[in-house]
């Protein structure tokens, strides 16, 4: 059953009980209220047929000196037709033996017998399908003890008690039917938002991320419409980053494959030569230099595989060193090497870094300057101090990177010149071993390049504070 059908049903429901007992309740009061009305005019009425009844005793000539029965027959039938009304009435001695009766007043005696002299009470009897209040007091004339009874018709007031209800329950079920007209379309309109929720939610699962739900109100549906139209945009950027994930890795694949297979031809090629043939020396020598050559880039393609997995996975551990022992070990690692000459310039400061990791970092960016310069070209390396933080540069004056591979450069295995790079046992894979680590330290490389002129990869390290080690605090 759909949520709309069920607010309308359990509204039907809870609107029905509403009614039905209000219904009950209300025109129960007002019955009470009408016979309790009913009753009071029937006891006055009784009170003043007493006063009456004694006043005309007192006036009857005294023959007797005690007031005789015919007498008594005489004052009730005058009582039951004064004043142009009929009144049904009783009159019984003090043996509670009836001396006159109405025609059609009640033939039980039940009632008398529950009269005293020091009460008046009064009951609702039902006589022939009408419903009266028969009241009973005691009379004092003429030294007699009488007892009288009436009895007032109210059978208007339970008609109207019945008419009430039949009324009521008509009026409840027009009132039931309209209202449910009504709650059907207002329950559809407070569950419209569910229902594009709905729509959404199979457009998602039929594989549409981008579908979004309709903000057709800003009550709390709103906002759980926003909060599910948040969530999608989340999802479908989630979806598209693994998207480009799959895809990167699938490249990862075929690259680290096509990688693989040229220096491992070569290995095969050149080891099945020197095992099927005997070679003089210098060819000997040449084929064994070429497996030496190729293995080694094989060597080096792993280190740096795993070191980007590791680093990917390792949390650091960073700590507050100077500046300069990252120039210094750079001017150490290339003070014999003459393909590159280093110019180093840099301030003096503090930086909070992994300190194998940013070397790793600098000397990556270094080696990938001397490979794309000639031998004996000089390669800048600055560090300057700034608000942000620190800033590393490394600038060549090379075979610069076209504008736009720029962005392509940190993928794994890329490389600009694949030649160029494999006669120098290059993978591609140092830039992308420098984004991961970078990231570690929130920074990232930024890449400026010229055709012809040379390239300038630089980062910066954001100011930030360590603890000091518990052996420095010692």
């Amino acid at each position: 059953m759909k949520f709309s059908y069920k607010i309308l049903l359990v509204t039907i429901i809870v609107m029905a009980f509403a009614f039905g007992f209000g219904g009950y309740f209300f025109v129960d009061y007002v019955f009470e209220t009408s016979l309790g009305r009913e009753v009071e005019q029937a006891m006055d009425e009784s009170s003043i047929l007493q006063f009456a009844f004694e006043t005309a005793a007192l006036n009857i000539p005294s023959k007797y000196d005690v007031l005789q029965d015919t007498t008594v027959e005489q004052i009730g039938l005058n009582l039951e037709k004064s004043q142009g009304t009929v009144r049904l009435l009783r009159l019984s001695d003090e043996e509670k033996n009836p001396l006159y009766a109405s025609e059609g007043f009640t033939k039980s005696t039940d009632f008398l017998m529950q009269i005293d002299e020091q009460s008046r009470i009064y009951q609702i009897i039902q006589v022939e399908g009408k419903y009266y209040v028969q009241t009973g007091t005691v009379l004092n004339a003429l030294d007699r003890i009488l007892y009288l009874e009436t009895m007032k018709d109210v059978t208007g007031v339970y008609d109207e008690k019945t008419e009430g209800f039949s009324f009521y329950r008509k009026l409840t079920l027009v009132i039931l039917l309209c209202s449910s007209v009504i709650m059907f379309f207002v329950s559809s309109w407070l569950t419209m938002p569910i229902c594009l929720l709905t729509k959404a939610t199979k457009k998602m699962a039929e594989g549409d991320y981008s579908y979004r739900a309709e903000v057709i109100s800003h009550d709390e549906m709103g906002e759980l419409t926003c909060d599910f139209n948040q969530m999608s945009y989340t999802l479908e950027e989630n979806i598209h980053k693994l998207e480009e994930e799959i895809r990167a890795r699938e490249d990862f694949i075929a690259a680290f494959s096509h990688e693989l297979k040229t220096p491992l031809t070569a290995i095969i090629g050149y080891a099945d030569l020197l095992r099927s043939r005997k070679l003089d020396e210098e060819k000997h020598f040449l084929s064994a230099n070429y497996i030496y050559t190729e293995g080694k880039r094989l060597e080096t393609m792993a280190f740096r595989l795993l070191d980007i997995i590791v680093t990917k996975r390792c949390d650091i551990e960073k700590q507050q060193v100077e500046a300069a022992v990252f120039f210094q070990y750079l001017e150490d690692m290339y003070a014999e090497k003459t393909d590159c000459k280093l110019q180093i310039q840099y301030d003096e400061d503090k930086i909070c870094v992994e300190v194998n990791l940013l070397k790793s970092v600098l000397l990556n960016l270094v080696d990938n300057a001397c490979k794309a310069s000639e031998a004996g070209c000089i390669v800048e390396v600055r560090g300057k101090k700034t608000e942000e933080g620190y800033l590393f540069s490394v600038k060549d004056y090379g075979v610069g990177i076209p504008q736009e591979e720029c962005k392509k450069i940190t993928e794994a295995f890329y490389m600009v010149d694949k030649s160029r790079s494999r006669s120098r046992n290059g993978a591609g894979l140092g830039l992308a071993l420098c984004v991961e680590i970078l990231k570690l330290h929130h920074s990232e490389l930024v890449i400026e390049s010229t055709l012809g002129e040379g390239s300038c990869i630089s980062f910066l390290l954001p100011k930030e504070e360590v603890e000091p080690l518990e052996e420095e605090k010692n």
